[in-house]
């Protein structure tokens, strides 16, 4: 791997440890976080302890100890979720010194996995996320390579394909065989695994949870419970179903993406674009990586979809305040939007109308609708 990405959430999290004592950063383990802490220049004194090691967490053994000899420095605990009993040692740090810009914790586990460990520090605490790198960050003209490679660094940095495809092979399997345990869950890994393949092959379907139980020989709410923890670990994302204001039969169960595409082609066993192109998983590829960059790009949004049993769909609708747009995603270079589209849009009170697809320059077409890049659009939302 080579070269260095400068990452959109920097700014942002500069601000929050001005603002706040305790700043946490969660996101899929080797997206970053840890480069991203050396990249803080602005902090002098930095302690950097990484909790997978054992050697490390024996520096805490007398966790209010350490932290009162290293006051002056901005304490950086990665992999907080293996020792939650250190959340209380932390309040009590807090509330004695009264100051920001004390801790950086980060996990490999959503807000919701720490959120009983942490809610102690509550008014004390900001939480952000950083996932893969997005399109603004790479440059569009690396379009297909992030979406074949998919964000992680050192995938998408890889010197070739086969570099690239290996690594995401290596971390599917440690995700399997060690994270997992690690959290604490006591589930067999080829169920996981199982599972993970079957979504994969279903990117961007309605969930049938009973359907895939039956693959699996589980019950419904055991496939529920797996899923919710690959969402939790930030590898997949459960698109939920658009209420409209009529009354009209439309279908409720969430459409679950694979967050990063790189990720979701080696689990198809896909390793070059030109796999990729002629595999019946291509459209909805590509609609789950332009459902993924919105909503890393734009996360004051609120992200749904819609479709009616006799057939009006919307694949992605963003609502924010009064504005309600609906995105149709094609991935092609002459997009010809369904009736059911321009249906979809009358039902919920479309504001603004987009079809993406794979253009080179956005120009409008019928019922004040625009057919556009991922770049183009990712620009004309405020």
């Amino acid at each position: 791997m080579a070269g260095y990405l400068s990452r959109t959430i920097y700014n942002e999290l500069l601000e929050s440890l001005r603002d706040y004592p305790v700043v946490v950063l969660l996101g899929p383990r080797q997206v970053g976080k840890s480069t991203l802490v050396t990249e803080l220049l602005e902090f002098n004194k930095k302690i950097y302890l990484d909790l997978e090691l054992s050697s490390e967490q024996r520096k805490l053994s007398e966790p209010e100890l350490f932290f009162e000899l290293h006051e002056d420095s901005l304490l950086c605990l990665d992999e907080i979720q293996l020792v939650p009993d250190l959340f209380k040692t932390i309040r009590g740090t807090v509330d004695k010194r009264k100051k920001n810009s004390q801790f950086l914790i980060l996990g490999s586990a959503s807000r919701d996995l720490i959120k009983q460990s942490s809610e102690s520090l509550a008014g004390r605490i900001s939480y952000l996320e950083i996932m893969p790198f997005n399109l603004h960050e790479v440059k569009a003209r690396n379009l297909k390579k992030l979406w074949l490679r998919g964000g992680f660094p050192k995938s998408y940095l890889a010197a070739n394909e086969a570099i690239s495809a290996k690594w995401r092979e290596n971390y599917i399997r440690t995700y399997l065989e060690r994270d997992i345990p690690q959290l604490g869950f006591n589930i067999p890994a080829k169920s996981i695994e199982r599972l993970w393949r079957i979504l994969a092959h279903s990117n961007g379907q309605t969930l049938n949870s009973s359907k895939i139980a039956s693959s699996l020989g589980v019950s419904a709410h055991t496939v529920n419970r797996y899923i919710d923890l690959l969402e939790q670990t930030f590898l997949v994302k459960q698109l939920r179903a658009f209420e409209p204001n009529i009354k009209k039969q439309y279908i409720k169960s969430p459409k679950v993406y694979l967050r990063d595409t790189g990720l979701l082609h080696t689990l198809l066993n896909l390793e070059t674009f030109d796999e990729l192109l002629g595999h019946q998983t291509f459209g909805s590829s590509f609609e789950a990586f332009v459902i993924e960059n919105l909503i890393r790009m734009f996360p004051r949004w609120k992200f749904n979809y819609y479709r009616t049993k006799s057939g009006a769909e919307i694949d992605l609708i963003m609502t924010k305040g009064n504005q309600k747009i609906a995105i149709e995603i094609k991935a092609s270079k002459a997009p010809k939007p369904q009736r059911g589209f321009w249906t979809a849009c009358d039902d919920i009170g479309a504001t603004k109308k987009y079809i993406v697809a794979l253009v080179d320059e956005p120009y409008p077409i019928q019922n004040d609708a625009e057919v556009t890049n991922l770049e183009s659009l990712l620009l004309a939302i405020e």
